[in-house]
């Protein structure tokens, strides 16, 4: 048994397909700074989601949108030419959130070792100290 699905193999071409045409073919500037992440293919490998990053905030998300609806007619062209599929998928582009998610943790986990870092200097005693040091006082 192979240690890949088809599916799984073929979304990582369609991945690869896909970056090389974003970054030789492709000039809509709405695509410029825009990174694939992933792609999901179904079992039947009629239905591609193809996930992205792009920087810029919402807006830029959006314009990426509207950027590959305009340009799947292309791409999915290129990749029919280039996967030799009897059925070429249905291309779904999608915001990769995951991103977005690693980022928020880590701020929050900076501004917890943050509020550690400034609560530290003033507490030299541990609870377990000021117990001990009030037994030998009585």
């Amino acid at each position: 048994m192979k240690p890949f699905s088809r599916a799984d193999r073929v979304s990582v071409q369609i991945q690869a397909t896909i970056s090389a045409l974003l970054c030789k073919k492709i000039s809509d500037p709405r695509l410029e700074m825009v990174t694939i992440t992933g792609v999901k293919l179904t079992d039947d490998l009629r239905h591609a989601q193809v996930f992205f990053c792009v920087s810029g905030g919402k807006k830029a998300k959006y314009e990426a949108l509207s950027g590959f609806k305009s340009a799947s007619g292309f791409l999915k062209k290129s990749l029919a030419g280039t996967l030799g599929m009897k059925f070429m998928p249905a291309l779904i582009f999608l915001y990769d959130e995951s991103l977005d998610y690693g980022s928020h943790i880590n701020e929050v986990l900076k501004s917890l070792s943050i509020e550690d870092e400034s609560a530290a200097p003033g507490e030299s005693e541990t609870p377990e100290d000021t117990d001990a040091s009030e037994d030998t006082e009585s």
